[in-house]
């Protein structure tokens, strides 16, 4: 069972933390707020329990997962982070390396030695392309299925045989192409933005083929989009996450770093840093009043940036929250042999394993902070599964909702995105006075 630990805010000097008595008198806000979020009829919370969604990715996915090699997902931003999350989180660290089948690769940039030096490490024959843009003409990803379309029918390989698209049901380039050449092709419902859309088809399709339990990633989510929209105020944990990241921002902590202890959630950490930095940087309230509003994510890893983030967290300017991810129970543990016993420098191996030592080096790190009047919050997990990543997705992404309303923002729309997609185009576009064309 997910849990937060607030604790250590207490603990600090009141003008850097926050009391339990700050926390809790914003709780008669969630009735409104609730209410709110309901209006805006956004998807993400009602996606979870498309049945028939299920069904069609289980099918489809079990067919895939025999026939290909390969699967290369081309997409971008929240086309690909959460696909990527979700690989690094609930498959082996190394699963590439290992020889089983499929292999994932996702293409989330347009780097062109990215492009060619995917083609070193699959054959064409075997590989499926998931061609994900819910609006399905952007860019970076249109560009790169013409690119892979190219090398297809110039191999004079049928290519509803090597692609699918993950597009608006409607509307866009991919679904004219769905449509007129018979793609196979899943929907990214029109109510569900990209950056919320690692439920739907765009993350599902590609977990279940390379093995991981959506069923129980959905369950997970549900559990926590029942505590969501429980109005029940001392259960509610998406909104006392926002509200502390809110009350903790008008307080000066305008940073905030999220901290996963653990290997395999440092891919949370990136798809999170898109939802809160493209949901809540925002320069217009929904009054047309300019506020410019914005919390900046940060991620790191423990142990990994103790020695490389914590000295500027403990003595740099103090204007962060930092929020602790920590698991309960390991996977794996490993005893560490001390080969010198008779040294008594170094006594405290004796008896250790890795597991206890990563625990025990972020306690040292929480006491360190909380003694410099560093604010932090602990996010615990029982352990790393698809059920407790469902949790954690729907999590920050109901408290991302929270969030908007705390702000009194649109925290589903990305004017800034759209204005420099607009703006690319126009520089790419040949005018009359182009002396190139």
């Amino acid at each position: 069972m997910l849990s937060i630990n607030t604790e250590n805010l207490d603990k600090i000097d009141s003008a850097h933390g926050l009391t339990q008595g700050e926390i809790e008198k914003e709780t008669a806000l969630i009735d409104t707020f609730l209410e709110n979020i309901h209006k805006r009829k956004q998807g993400f919370y009602k996606i979870i329990d498309d049945s028939g969604l299920h069904e069609k990715v289980h099918s489809f996915a079990a067919n895939a997962k025999t026939k290909y090699k390969d699967i290369v997902i081309l997409g971008i931003g929240g086309s690909a982070l959460g696909t990527i999350c979700l690989q690094q989180t609930l498959k082996h660290l190394y699963e590439n390396e290992l020889d089983s089948a499929p292999k994932l690769h996702v293409l989330d940039n347009i780097d062109p030695e990215l492009i060619a030096e995917i083609q070193d490490i699959i054959s064409l024959e075997s590989t499926l392309f998931i061609v994900v843009t819910k609006s399905g003409g952007t860019p970076e990803t249109i560009s790169q299925y013409f690119y892979f379309r190219n090398l297809i029918d110039n191999k004079g390989f049928n290519p509803q045989n090597h692609f699918i698209f993950i597009t608006d049901p409607e509307k866009g380039l991919l679904r004219k192409i769905a449509t007129e050449e018979h793609f196979i092709s899943f929907e990214v419902p029109p109510d569900v933005g990209g950056r919320f859309s690692v439920l739907t088809a765009v993350g599902l399709v590609p977990a279940a083929i390379i093995g991981i339990d959506i069923d129980k990633l959905i369950e997970g989510a549900k559990s926590m989009r029942d505590n969501f929209l429980d109005e029940r105020k001392e259960s509610n944990l998406p909104f006392k996450l926002a509200t502390i990241q809110y009350l903790l921002e008008k307080k000066g902590k305008s940073i905030n770093i999220i901290i996963p202890y653990a290997q395999k959630l440092i891919k949370f950490a990136d798809w999170y840093k898109q939802l809160l930095a493209e949901s809540i940087g925002k320069k217009s309230n929904e009054n047309g009043e300019d506020v410019f509003t914005g919390i900046t994510p940060v991620n790191a890893l423990g142990v990994t940036d103790q020695h490389s983030q914590s000295q500027l967290y403990n003595e740099g300017p103090n204007d962060k929250l930092l929020l602790f991810i920590k698991t309960k129970e390991k996977a794996t543990d490993i005893s560490i042999p001390n080969l010198f016993p008779e040294n008594e420098s170094l006594s405290y191996l004796n008896d250790l394993t890795f597991g206890k030592l990563i625990d025990t080096e972020m306690e040292g790190t929480l006491q360190a902070l909380t003694k410099n009047d560093r604010p932090t919050i602990t996010i615990e997990i029982d352990k790393i599964n698809a059920y407790a990543l469902g949790e954690l997705f729907m999590l920050f992404e109901a408290a991302t909702a929270f969030l908007g309303e705390f702000y009194n923002i649109n925290a589903f729309d990305q004017p800034g995105v759209e204005l420099s997609k607009i703006l690319t185009k126009q520089l790419l576009t040949p005018t009359e006075n182009d002396s190139s064309t």
